[in-house]
């Protein structure tokens, strides 16, 4: 991807984003873009590296190995963000080498990350996942589990930024977007990472502090 394309691809989703906070009253500066990175190679990341993204996300501890140290040597500044499903015996691994994991959803993994955290000295933020669409099929603790694995992530130390979620994907995302704020209220956490390229400016407008943005800032994939 030619890097105009990429410069011109930023700008309209850091518009939108900031079209969306203004409806809501809230500042632009106050939601990150995660550009998701997944399967995407280190020729198509570099030219939004240049025009000045710094938070990625990326799927699976192995592909961020492979990619990442390198860049991160180039631009010290990249937060890597693990938005994908995170096995408990991949827990060291994705301690090493992520920034923030938006991912945890069950008492093992809470178990493994406090672990790899003491043993590495490094401190990831953790958003919490919520199955909040009540689907067999996706990652995320029921809605009625949080309060017990939120008193389980804080019992084993890890730093809990917020909440994460993704909608049902044939309804309308605004009353999921609205529901994931809610618990966050309820339970003093400050972070919600919710929205993607295909409603993002409704994730913001509802209070989102980290959207998960891929298509709209690489293009389709082939």
């Amino acid at each position: 991807m030619p890097a105009d394309d990429s410069i011109a691809r930023r700008e309209t989703v850091r518009d939108a984003i900031a079209r969306a906070a203004r409806t809501a009253g809230r500042r632009a500066e106050d939601v990150t873009l995660i550009a998701v990175s997944k399967t995407h190679p280190v020729e198509a990341i570099r030219p939004l590296i240049a025009a000045g993204q710094r938070d990625f996300g990326e799927n699976r501890v192995q592909e961020a190995q492979a990619k990442w140290p390198a860049l991160r040597e180039q631009h010290p500044a990249i937060r890597l963000h693990l938005i994908g499903q995170l096995q408990s015996n991949k827990a060291e691994e994705a301690v090493a080498v992520f920034d923030a994991i938006h991912s945890v959803d069950r008492a093992s993994l809470v178990e493994a990350l406090g672990k790899a955290m003491v043993k590495l000295g490094r401190r990831p933020d953790c958003f919490l996942q919520v199955n909040i669409g009540d689907e067999p099929q996706k990652g995320g603790c029921a809605i009625g589990a949080l309060p017990a694995l939120l008193d389980q992530a804080k019992l084993a130390g890890l730093p809990v930024a917020g909440l994460m979620a993704i909608p049902t994907a044939d309804h309308e995302p605004a009353p999921y977007f609205a529901l994931l704020a809610k618990l966050a209220r309820e339970h003093g956490l400050a972070g919600l990472s919710m929205g993607m390229s295909s409603d993002y400016p409704t994730a913001v407008t509802l209070g989102a502090t980290h959207i998960r943005v891929g298509t709209a800032l690489f293009g389709s994939r082939e």
